[in-house]
């Protein structure tokens, strides 16, 4: 994926993740970090149970990216209070 990919993919799953989570807080910007952010981790952990990570612009990535996206605020969110 090129950059502009990563920015609407980000978007995307980090819009996703916060409708899930019902989370109020942020906007466009933090949506597209936690998105991208949320991919990179969900990619990386994906791999290491021994399953596919983030392909391309597609359902099974999607799923990655919220799945890691969901992890990386739980984390945030236990970190910072």
């Amino acid at each position: 994926m090129n950059f502009f990919g990563w920015i609407i993919f980000g978007a995307i799953a980090g819009w996703l993740t916060t409708k899930l989570r019902k989370d109020r807080k942020g906007g466009l910007f933090r949506n597209i970090i936690i998105g991208v952010i949320g991919a990179n981790v969900g990619g990386f952990l994906f791999e290491q149970f021994g399953f596919t990570g983030v392909t391309g612009f597609n359902l099974w990535s999607m799923f990655v990216a919220v799945i890691g996206a969901m992890i990386l605020l739980a984390v945030v969110n236990a970190l910072t209070g």
